[in-house]
């Protein structure tokens, strides 16, 4: 059952997002900053390095379902989630300095940037899934749901806007402030105090709700049980259509952030203020996702509204690349071009940001489906198994964006003001055709989700009969069995 019934405290809102400041740091470094800091400023190159970054991903994403289990097994008098929110910050902050600050100031080996970057990704991982897995066990309300998400969304980009207001101010302001080392070993420091003090914080606000011993003593850990979970998820029909629009939709976000700053610099030409602004209009764009993506839910559901998103953030998002290459746009560098980025910028990114928060938000109603088929919960093993394909695709997403910089042969030591125009519209034709196939492959699949309103609150009902013994299919003696199948995750097959 849900720690809490009916609406949610604004003070519990506020706290529980608070904790996805980190992964909007980790986020914001990751996609924006680390590609463009090992390639133009450390001279690795960038197929190399968005190489080096998708092997990290694709480790993370096989520890990820060992993490989730264990993270749902741990039995001690804090709960199964706060351990691990209040250990794991600490040594994340550590090799998060280590990720900006390689040893003499130099580029690592491949295989060295390899290691940190999975170190990094495993630790954020280990406060993340227990973070998020808190979801649905707060609340089993549909829309309260989406609150908890929103405020997660909202603090997770209010982390990673700030870092990159920070980077583009204070630490390495202006065009010329990205490509100099010096201001990377500071951006790293910062980002390392932020995630500790937001995981621990929030851990810290949520302790007097969540900090109970478990109804039930989970089996030992296993390998084999761990993987097991996660090809149980992948059995259930509604996280099967999810994950194959989520795939999409993570790719695209995955290239889109990282080809971000070389489309500032080389292609449109952003000069220093105008790189601030860049972080303000994004700011701006979460916040016109937290007015509209709860209206959009109740009128249209979460499928259809992440559908319409990624179709609407598609059309709007590519408008100015499409005008570009075909002639139709102002001069490169010119305030008409930068403010008519941005504000095509602005509206894009709000449905694309809808999009990310109504799927991300369906795997709450995932859980109960799975609960309804199998007699047990696995919140934390779902949303490991999120990860799993938000990483790989992710890592994808970042790989494809060094073969666009690899093939429109963009030299390590560009010039933002003189690269030729091949290369410049090879990139965008290059980013376009991807972002335009991942759209509509995305729009498809989020929009066939089969959870809605209706049928969640359903099953709600069928499993509060089910575990009141009120269920008409539960046999003789059915609550206590259904006790005992929830208590043994591997008895699952008794009733």
């Amino acid at each position: 059952m849900a720690f809490t019934k009916g609406k949610l405290p604004g003070r519990l809102k506020l706290i529980h997002g608070f904790g996805a400041v980190a992964f909007g740091v980790k986020d914001s470094g990751f996609s924006f900053f680390l590609l463009i800091f090992y390639n133009q400023v450390l001279g690795m190159d960038a197929r190399l390095v968005s190489l080096a970054l998708l092997i990290a991903l694709l480790v993370d994403a096989v520890i990820d379902p060992i993490i989730g289990n264990l993270s749902d097994r741990t039995y001690t008098r804090w709960g199964r989630r706060l351990p691990w929110l209040y250990i794991a910050p600490i040594p994340l902050a550590v090799v998060w300095v280590m990720l900006w600050s390689p040893p003499g100031g130099e580029a690592p080996s491949f295989y060295g940037l390899v290691g940190i970057a999975i170190a990094v990704r495993i630790l954020l991982s280990a406060c993340e899934v227990p973070s998020v897995s808190l979801v649905p066990e707060i609340t089993q309300d549909y829309d309260e749901r989406t609150t908890l998400f929103r405020y997660r969304f909202l603090s997770g980009w209010l982390g990673g806007l700030l870092m990159m207001a920070l980077a583009y101010t204070v630490f390495m302001p202006g065009a010329d402030g990205l490509l100099q080392e010096d201001g990377y070993i500071y951006f790293g420091a910062f980002g390392a105090a932020l995630m500790a003090i937001s995981v621990i914080g929030s851990a810290a606000g949520q302790h007097y709700l969540v900090a109970r011993l478990p109804e039930h003593k989970p089996p030992p850990f296993s390998l084999k049980g761990a993987f097991s979970e996660i090809f149980d998820a992948f059995s259930e029909k509604s996280f099967l259509i999810f994950a194959a629009g989520a795939l999409a939709a993570y790719i695209s976000q995955g290239m889109t952030f990282s080809i971000l700053n070389y489309l500032n610099l080389f292609v449109w030409q952003l000069k220093e203020n105008e790189l601030i602004l860049f972080p303000a209009t994004l700011f701006l764009s979460v916040v016109l996702m937290f007015v509209i993506v709860g209206p959009m839910h109740r009128e249209w559901g979460k499928a259809r509204s992440a559908a319409i998103a990624a179709l609407g953030a598609l059309v709007i998002g590519f408008t100015p690349y499409a005008l570009l290459l075909a002639g139709l746009w102002f001069e490169r560098g010119t305030p008409a071009s930068t403010y008519g980025y941005f504000l095509f910028l602005l509206f894009g990114n709000t449905l694309g940001v809808v999009m990310m928060i109504s799927a991300t938000s369906m795997i709450a109603e995932i859980v109960e489906a799975f609960e309804e088929r199998t007699h047990r919960r696995a919140e934390a093993a779902f949303y490991s198994g999120n990860w799993l394909i938000q990483k790989c695709a992710t890592g994808a997403g970042i790989f494809l964006t060094g073969q666009i910089i690899g093939l429109a042969q963009l030299s390590t030591d560009a010039d933002p003001g003189s690269v030729p125009g091949a290369v410049v519209n090879d990139m965008v034709l290059y980013y376009g055709s991807a972002s335009i196939i991942l759209a509509l492959i995305a729009a498809y699949w989020l929009g066939s989700f089969p959870i809605g309103r209706e049928e969640h609150e359903a099953r709600l009902e069928r499993l509060h009969r089910r575990h009141t013994g009120k269920d008409e299919g539960v046999p003789l003696g059915g609550k206590a069995i259904g006790d005992a199948a929830r208590a043994d995750p591997d008895a699952h097959s008794v009733i």
